[in-house]
């Protein structure tokens, strides 16, 4: 039987032969979940041998990726903010500037009485857990048109032991919630990309996030253009909007909530330095 090393090298290799990106330390995460082991671990254990069964998973889960299959299918979870998420093919795979946008949130939260706040397009629920781990008094309302991945988000949040705290709707808007409610913070990372642009994305995305995930229509800012039209109305008095956008579209945006008689409070940019975070107040 292959080595730790012998079968990381071979991995390698294969996924290098599929541009699959970083094959190395995909190859060595895929083996470490199988071997229930940190990463850094499989460093110290290079000349063990593998037994038969763990050979067997790991040539499957690599010949997956090599079809582009995303790496968080196939382990199941991937990291947000420090926390573990169960990942499918339900729900957009959380990125990491997303966790930008959750570290916002929670921040602005901390310190108010009993702040309540929307994730208004749940996915996995990534974004209202972290808010929830971090701002500890806040409650929050997580809603989304998907019923797979509702039963997902709602996976995590048990998992995560957040149900007294964070509530889950069904619906494909403000018309699913009750029209009392008002929040202190509506957050969403809404699909932003052209529809056109699309087939142009890695495989790793066109083909396995959800599309309802991507397609913002035909300039990607539908959704921010029905935010802009009704999350007023949700807001209570000096309530905010913080919201994850697409490359080049910071201007577009900003214009769109000007129209409607918002503030642009500021544009943040990413961990690449570019421009992904637009918060707004109503005016």
């Amino acid at each position: 039987m292959p080595s730790v090393l012998e079968i990381l090298k071979l991995s390698s290799e294969f996924l290098a032969k599929r541009e699959v990106e970083s094959p190395r330390l995909q190859s060595e995460l895929m083996l470490a979940h199988i071997l229930q082991m940190p990463r850094l671990k499989l460093y110290l254990n290079f000349e063990t041998a593998l037994d038969t069964s763990q050979v067997d998973q790991m040539r499957a889960l690599v010949r997956r990726r090599g079809q582009r299959e995303p790496l968080q299918h196939l382990l199941g979870t991937t990291s947000f903010c420090g926390l573990e998420i169960k990942t499918t093919s339900a729900a957009l795979i959380p990125r990491p500037e997303t966790e930008l946008l959750a570290e916002k949130a929670w921040t602005w939260l901390k310190g108010r009485s009993v702040p309540r706040f929307l994730d208004f397009g749940t996915g996995t629920g990534c974004i209202a857990i972290a808010v929830l781990k971090n701002a500890l008094e806040s409650r929050g309302i997580a809603l989304d048109i998907s019923t797979s991945a509702l039963a997902l988000a709602t996976e995590n949040t048990e998992s995560h032991q957040l149900s007294d705290r964070l509530d889950l709707v069904l619906g494909s808007g403000f018309e699913a919630l009750d029209s009392a409610l008002r929040f202190d913070l509506i957050i969403s990372n809404p699909p932003y990309i052209p529809t056109a642009e699309i087939a142009t994305l890695q495989i790793e995305v066109k083909d396995h996030d959800p599309l309802s995930a991507l397609d913002g229509g035909a300039d990607g800012l539908d959704f921010y253009r029905m935010l802009a039209m009704e999350a007023t109305a949700r807001l209570q008095p000096k309530g905010r909007l913080m919201l994850e956008f697409g490359d080049g579209q910071a201007n577009a945006l900003s214009e769109i909530f000007l129209q409607h008689n918002w503030i642009v409070e500021s544009v943040d940019l990413d961990y690449s330095q570019r421009e992904r975070i637009l918060l707004v107040t109503p005016a």
